[in-house]
């Protein structure tokens, strides 16, 4: 088979996994580890596609990193192999052996997807052709111009107007100290007359510009209605393309039941999000069902530079992604024995909240790791649960910061709405100061600095959280080195601002301070537990008015 691939190292000692990996949430199988090695040390010598993924020269331009993955399968001889693909394409579109083809390759020569593209193409070329026809481009510098030389004179003749009137104002007021009665009111007649004249005068004027300018804009008429139609007619055709594309991506599960990508995101509130498809696990899956392979184990890794907005380091394994895969692997995977979902598990039953402070007011707790500030869809246990059970009388929201599940420390709560407000207010103004501790893989050259990287939600792949320049909220970190040695850095984070990841994120970036927290399972590589833990605050008293902090050292 050709994409079949054996196992360059004996494996023959290794337990196979009665359960398939849950593509979400996952530390990889060792014969999943042993396939990417293998597969890795292919991409270190391989010359049979060009791709600069940006290894040996991070600052190249047109680099980019890439997904990998590969399949650990058992074939109807019951032997042990694996298959690798990649997600998206190759910058040289080819479609090497050594990787299983895709789902539905769109850019089969004269295929209907290639010309559709090149329909297009012709369309915004017409398009362009319009707006650049001279008769079109002078008519439009015309209106343009009539309309600036139109809000002058308007403009001019509202204050002449404005200075006839308090001409007019005046000469009254003078006419009366000097003319009789009967005469005042010829005059004021003559004035109210000149009124009438000047209004009557600007309302003419506006509607012979109205006009004028009207008979400019349908010259341009038939040039606008022109381009409206390759627009409207561009959009027909992309929509149907889109469509007929959707329609040619069929996916296979274990059972040989196929279903097109439409009818897999029937039940959603979005059309399926570009790339759909396209990414390892359904490439991988789908060949696997197609030539009767068993699928045992999978593991997806990152091979490259870092984009500019997403966490991928080089070599670190990485989940299928939400929007794109989820529904997809929904149904390929359907009937597959697969390990339990961790990320459902509560791992908080054998844990306890320590109090650490506690008055009329607040609640000051020591949060352990894996403990949800407030409950989830799934993981109803939390510190907002258990608190609001072990005093039912507190009213307000109780919660006044959140921590992230993963992330142990100090935790803030009140007791009642009044004291909830002024410490909620109190956030909002900054005026709360706090601090983290963490542990970094990896060794810092400076020894502190400040973190600007503005933050959004990933909503391809919630929870996690992107740069974004544009789109994003701002998002601003102190930091401080405290130890360090040659593979971890100890540091002190006093966040300005408090989004979602926000420390975990200017940690791991590659243009913040490029060194994962360790333990971050997320942006970095999953261990025993986060390595990171809120040890100070300070604050106003809510009631007292007086300056109250509290420091709770890390275990680590």
């Amino acid at each position: 088979m050709l994409h079949f691939q054996h196992f360059k190292k004996d494996i023959s000692g290794i337990q196979i996994p009665d359960k398939f990996t849950f593509p979400f949430y996952y530390e990889p199988n060792l014969l999943a580890k042993i396939a990417a090695k293998e597969l890795q040390e292919y991409l270190e010598k391989q010359t049979e596609f060009k791709h600069d993924f940006g290894i040996k020269n991070s600052t190249a331009k047109n680099a980019i990193g890439k997904m990998f993955g590969v399949l650990i399968v058992k074939n109807t001889d019951g032997a042990l192999g694996y298959l690798a693909a990649f997600s998206g394409k190759l910058a040289d579109e080819s479609l090497p052996n050594k990787f299983v083809p895709p789902i539905f390759n769109m850019r089969t020569q004269g295929g209907f997807y290639e010309q559709g593209e090149k329909e297009i193409e012709r369309i915004g070329e017409k398009i362009q052709l319009i707006k650049k026809d001279k008769s079109y481009l002078l008519s439009n510098k015309l209106l343009e111009k009539h309309i600036k030389y139109v809000e002058e004179d308007l403009s001019f003749q509202r204050k002449k107007m404005r200075i006839s009137k308090l001409t007019r104002k005046h000469q009254k007021k003078e006419a009366r100290l000097k003319l009789d009665d009967k005469n005042f009111e010829v005059f004021t007649k003559k004035l109210i007359q000149e009124s009438f004249n000047d209004q009557f005068f600007y309302r003419e004027l506006q509607e012979y510009y109205d006009n004028k300018i009207k008979k400019i804009k349908n010259g341009l008429l038939v040039f606008e209605n022109n381009i409206e139609e390759h627009i409207y007619n561009r959009k027909k055709i992309s929509k149907t393309l889109q469509n007929t594309l959707f329609q040619k991506y069929q996916f296979l599960n274990q059972q040989k039941e196929q279903k097109g990508l439409l009818d897999i995101f029937d039940n959603s509130s979005i059309k399926p999000p570009a790339g759909s498809g396209d990414c390892c696990a359904p490439k991988l899956l789908q060949y696997a069902f197609q030539h009767q392979l068993t699928p045992v184990a999978m593991a997806e890794f990152w091979w490259g530079i870092s984009p500019n907005s997403e966490i991928r380091k080089h070599e670190n394994f990485y989940p299928s992604c939400q929007s794109r895969c989820k529904p997809i692997l929904k149904h390929m995977l359907e009937g597959v024995k697969m390990d339990e979902n961790l990320l459902l598990k509560s791992l908080s039953k054998n844990l306890e909240l320590k109090i650490i402070f506690e008055d009329d007011d607040l609640i000051i707790i020591n949060k352990p790791p894996e403990f949800l500030s407030v409950p989830g869809k799934e993981i109803k246990d939390s510190v907002y649960t258990r608190i609001k059970q072990k005093y039912p009388s507190a009213t307000g929201p109780i919660i006044v910061h959140r921590l992230d599940m993963s992330t142990s420390g100090i935790l803030v709560l009140t007791k009642t709405k009044q004291a909830n407000k002024i410490l909620q207010d109190q956030f909002i103004k900054r005026t709360v100061k706090k601090r983290y501790v963490a542990l970094l893989s990896g060794k810092l050259t400076k020894k502190n600095g400040t973190i600007r990287l503005p933050l959004r939600l990933d909503l391809n792949d919630r929870p996690r959280q992107l740069v974004d320049f544009v789109n994003g909220k701002k998002a601003e970190t102190n930091w401080t080195v405290i130890a360090q040695n040659t593979k971890q850095t100890r540091i002190h984070f006093y966040p300005i601002t408090g989004r979602t990841h926000q420390l975990r994120v200017h940690a791991a970036h590659k243009d913040g301070l490029n060194l994962p927290i360790i333990g971050d399972d997320l942006y970095g590589t999953k261990q025993d537990k986060l390595y990171l833990h809120a040890d100070f605050i300070e604050f106003t008293h809510p009631t007292s008015k007086n300056k109250i902090s509290f420091t709770v050292p890390s275990d680590f």
